[in-house]
């Protein structure tokens, strides 16, 4: 069997969840591999997601290890049967690897929440706003370049004006200011972003600056939710690129932030009203 030489994030996904199930067993590699009967390299190379693993084996992974946890093992079950390709496929090799991995996990999520500080969650931006976004990175990338990152992250977007995938947002007052391309683009943006927060299935909350403190660090986050908690997500966006976490000490951090941006964040309505007045403002002052 030829073994996978860039394994996709699903696929390392099921890998370390496999590992997780050994290491809580207090199972070596070698030792679980015995029990299974098959060589210790081929359980490397499981975990390292470098060859599948059949839902057969994976249950027989899980009778091993002792894991009684019947919702994880079935999730777990469904990850290994999964052949298809997704649509972000198409542009492997266009894009880096970091933005068909942002697709895969938004594709698969039970519910995404967003925490932004510095611009609009990606599925919410307009066509402008997101090739200004890309458009202001330094060194500046070409043309053709930004116009393909920016056809991508819409096509992202049918994920959520679907209905299929309920998205929640906390977006910083900082980032409805932030200006990119320019106040119209801004007005613009914000328009629509009261469009959308009156659309089923998609809650914008606003955490403005009035508010003494902010929960977490700052960074703009995705909290993808799994079939089960278990299979949570976190994704980080930082200047390298996108960083992702699946521990379950960052997963209950992160439903500590989360929790309690619900409870400090403006309300839908006083946030549509909140942004409402900012379109006003940039308006009467720029457009």
């Amino acid at each position: 069997m030829a073994l996978r030489s860039n394994p996709t994030l699903r696929q390392r996904r099921l890998g370390s969840e496999l590992r997780r199930m050994r290491e809580q067993a207090g199972l070596g590699g070698s030792e679980l591999a015995r029990k299974l009967g098959i060589s210790p390299a081929q359980m490397t190379q499981m975990e390292m997601a470098k060859i599948g693993v059949s839902p057969e084996r994976l249950r027989m992974v899980a009778s091993a290890c002792g894991c009684a946890n019947e919702p994880l093992i079935d999730a777990l079950a469904r990850m290994a049967s999964e052949r298809g390709k997704g649509w972000w496929e198409e542009y492997r090799g266009a894009l880096t690897i970091d933005f068909l991995e942002v697709a895969e996990l938004e594709a698969h999520a039970a519910r995404l929440t967003f925490c932004t500080t510095a611009y609009i969650p990606g599925l919410l931006q307009t066509r402008a706003y997101a090739s200004a976004v890309f458009a202001r990175l330094f060194p500046p990338l070409p043309s053709q370049e930004i116009e393909t990152r920016t056809t991508f992250r819409i096509r992202r977007q049918e994920l959520v004006r679907s209905g299929s995938t309920p998205l929640r947002t906390f977006i910083h007052e900082a980032a409805l200011r932030m200006q990119f391309g320019g106040p119209a683009v801004l007005a613009d943006q914000l328009s629509a972003l009261v469009d959308d927060s009156e659309q089923s299935g998609i809650s914008v909350r606003v955490v403005p600056f009035a508010l003494d403190t902010f929960p977490g660090s700052g960074e703009n986050l995705t909290f993808a939710e799994g079939p089960v908690p278990e299979l949570d997500t976190i994704e980080m966006d930082v200047s390298q690129g996108a960083l992702f976490f699946d521990s379950q000490a960052d997963l209950a951090k992160h439903r500590v932030i989360f929790s309690r941006l619900d409870s400090t964040a403006l309300q839908e309505e006083e946030s549509r009203e909140f942004i409402r007045s900012i379109v006003k403002e940039v308006k009467a002052t720029h457009v």
